[in-house]
């Protein structure tokens, strides 16, 4: 008790302060977005995420060569499809020669040890912006899984070694596991979005790839038929489990820090790797503030991401890896 215990003695260095604290943050940690165009020689800017950008797969390869070189060895990709190959039902994200397919064949060859992750869900590819098969105002289940299975299958073939299907629709974690199992591909992982929510924090994202909900009539105007409810709590844990059980060896929970909470919950219940997307919203928050000068960018930026570690993120997915990496060098 005081005074015989006080508190503020492991506080009065900067030196002991880092000799004490309980948690720490290294390249390791990262999970680095890739956003993909077609194109040559194409660095272009996300005027919803400055400093973000979609890249073509020459200029692909010499980020993804930097990133390693600053020790960040995981990446997740996403692609912008043009706009005449998309329908409803996902057919450009079977192509073997698709550019989700040949980004991740430019990064493996470019730096063969990176870990690639993809993104698997139909938004991208989808004339009415949802991540499954739209009809009659519904967004249809199990037809949408059997294709985001085959589109997983894709990715595995062209060398992804984890596909990260973030569609929320139910039962899509067993169809891609067991077709992965039926084609040989034991060793392919997936990273589920398994808490997914139905969030305002994703609309640079959807910017950056052109993704968002269509306004035309029998096409739902959002994704809350799916993704889940922000009020729900003890769901998180019921999905997270259920997606463990059909095969995931990854759960995530997105977006990040208004849900520390449940990243917490779901932590202290799995025995399984946990990852936590810090989305775009709150990317493009800070850089906006921080442009008005109202807050100091990369303490916040260090502190948010320390946040989401303290949690219990074992990975975590940033527009800020290489800030931060560069941070902390």
């Amino acid at each position: 008790m005081y005074p015989l215990r006080r508190n503020r003695r492991l506080r009065t260095t900067e030196t002991l302060r880092n000799l004490v604290r309980e948690t720490t943050l290294s390249p390791n940690d990262f999970l680095v977005p890739l956003f993909v165009v077609e194109g040559k020689g194409v660095k272009e800017e996300i005027a919803s995420m400055p400093n973000y950008y979609r890249y073509s797969l020459d200029l692909l390869a010499k980020e993804v060569k930097e990133l390693w070189s600053l020790g960040l060895k995981s990446v997740l990709l996403f692609v912008k499809v043009p706009e005449n190959l998309k329908d409803n039902s996902g057919t450009e994200a079977l192509n073997a020669e698709g550019l989700m397919q040949r980004a991740i064949k430019t990064v493996k060859d470019s730096v063969p040890e990176m870990l690639v992750m993809t993104d698997v869900a139909l938004d991208p590819y989808s004339i009415f912006g949802h991540d499954g098969i739209v009809s009659e105002g519904k967004i249809l289940n199990d037809d949408s899984s059997a294709i985001l299975a085959e589109m997983a299958l894709s990715h595995a073939k062209s060398g992804a070694d984890f596909v990260a299907p973030s569609d929320m629709m139910d039962g899509r974690i067993f169809e891609m596991r067991t077709l992965l199992e039926d084609e040989g591909f034991h060793d392919t992982g997936i990273m589920s979005y398994s808490a997914k929510y139905a969030s305002a924090f994703y609309g640079p994202f959807r910017d950056a790839l052109d993704s968002a909900p269509v306004d035309k009539k029998d096409v739902p105007k959002n994704k809350s038929s799916y993704q889940m409810d922000y009020a729900n709590r003890e769901e998180a844990i019921k999905e997270t489990l259920m997606d463990i059980e059909e095969g995931a060896d990854i759960v995530m929970v997105k977006p990040g820090l208004c849900y520390l909470d449940i990243v917490r919950d779901i932590r202290n219940t799995v025995n399984v790797p946990v990852a936590v997307y810090q989305v775009s919203g709150e990317y493009a928050m800070i850089k906006a503030a921080a442009e008005k000068g109202w807050l100091d960018h990369d303490a916040v930026v260090l502190e948010q991401i320390t946040a989401i570690k303290r949690a219990g993120a074992q990975i975590i997915a940033s527009y800020f890896a290489k800030d931060v990496v560069k941070l902390l060098s």
